[in-house]
């Protein structure tokens, strides 16, 4: 039995947090006979659910898509992000060649073949393409050389090489047989997102009708300029059945479109970091396989060297996205807090969508409050400190 003090993200109140083994067994007030002295309460960091990436593409200069990934560098990039307070991501492996993507599939699977830690880490594998719009604009960086339509004897290879591994597909449903594609996704588990897509009203409803349940960083990877109405962004926001990820880095999105957003999603709102492999990097310039010549600005900004007003992906992870909605007044920081954790977490059916409570996994993150937002201090993963700052 292990027993965390601190205060709790939500109330702000001293908590005792009882661990056993992997689980968290109770969470009492620390007052009464339990109570500390107040200076030492001062001392408290406050404990939150560890993080739950759903879109992350690498991270430490470790990349998910690199031409020959390994499971060790798979194994390497799990470690990292305990760092970043990220207890459960999904390793996302883009548009390539499908002799690419194959060899990314088997190597995270190694990867938690081989390793109990990478594992537990590992919630599933997300596949964003290469089923995606072939128009600039929607397509993003993805390469228009390995776009296709949807193939469902192709991503049966990949799940096979995976082990079954893959939980999110993003896809463009403006392909003729998207409906069948997403139908035979979601027989299989397979959460559908629509994401890079130029695709009429009536083809989002289809597929949301078909099973489709998400929004790929709703409002990225679109044209740059749009209809007035009808468009595939209000057509999303309206649909009922789809939820929606956003990229809350402060680069990607304008606040008053993360607004929006909040306010018509509300908890079905995520944040992903969409994060890529220089993220974690010092500033600087550097030559990516996807997007060529990029630079790392001091302030966190990625874009295309030559051309400044063009991302080049995101270099923030989760904290940030965090610390901006609280800071820009868009969330309180509980409700960032769980937009990253526990939600995510929910709409994935994962045990630890129960957060901090009696029988969830004692996944926790513990915190130290500063200016520039949450800094972690601390981080459990089932029941084991993976790090601890400094």
């Amino acid at each position: 039995m292990v027993n965390v003090d601190a205060l709790h993200y939500r109330t702000g109140e001293p908590v005792r947090i009882r661990l056993e083994g992997s689980i968290i067994a109770g969470i009492e007030p620390l007052d009464g006979p339990l109570a500390l002295p107040p200076d030492e309460l001062l001392e408290l960091p406050v404990a939150a659910p560890g993080l739950v990436d759903l879109q992350i593409n690498g991270f430490g200069g470790h990349d998910f898509n690199h031409p020959v990934l390994t499971a060790e560098a798979v194994k390497a990039a799990v470690r990292a992000l305990w760092a970043e307070g990220v207890t459960t991501c999904y390793p996302t492996v883009i548009t390539g060649a499908p002799y690419t993507i194959h060899g990314a599939m088997r190597a995270i699977a190694r990867a938690c073949e081989e390793d109990a830690a990478a594992a537990s880490t590992i919630g599933g594998i997300h596949l964003e393409g290469p089923f995606l719009s072939p128009e600039d604009g929607p397509r993003g960086a993805h390469s228009l050389e390995h776009i296709r339509p949807p193939d469902a004897a192709l991503f049966d290879q990949w799940q096979e090489a995976s082990g079954g591994r893959i939980s999110i597909v993003t896809m463009s449903p403006e392909w003729e047989g998207s409906a069948k594609f997403i139908r035979h996704c979601v027989r299989q588990g397979v959460t559908v997102s629509i994401g890079h897509t130029s695709a009429s009203t009536a083809q989002i409803s289809e597929a949301a009708a078909a099973g489709a349940r998400l929004s790929t960083h709703l409002g990225n990877g679109a044209h740059a300029t749009l209809p007035r109405h009808p468009n595939y962004l209000w057509a999303q926001l309206a649909e009922e059945e789809l939820w929606c990820t956003l990229i809350a880095d402060g680069f990607h999105l304008p606040d008053e479109v993360l607004k929006v957003a909040m306010k018509v999603k509300g908890s079905r709102a995520l944040l992903i970091s969409d994060a890529v492999a220089l993220a974690g990097l010092p500033p600087g310039s550097y030559d990516t396989p996807v997007g060529g010549r990029v630079v790392l600005t001091p302030e966190g900004r990625l874009h295309l060297a030559g051309q400044p007003g063009l991302l080049a992906g995101s270099a923030q992870m989760l904290l940030r996205h965090i610390a901006r909605l609280s800071a820009a007044g868009l969330a309180d920081l509980p409700d960032a807090w769980d937009m990253a954790s526990v939600h995510p977490a929910g709409f994935m059916a994962l045990p630890e969508a129960a957060g901090l409570a009696a029988g969830a996994p004692a996944d926790i993150a513990l915190l130290r409050r500063g200016s520039a937002g949450p800094a972690l201090a601390a981080l459990c993963k089932a029941g084991e400190w993976v790090y601890r700052r400094g």
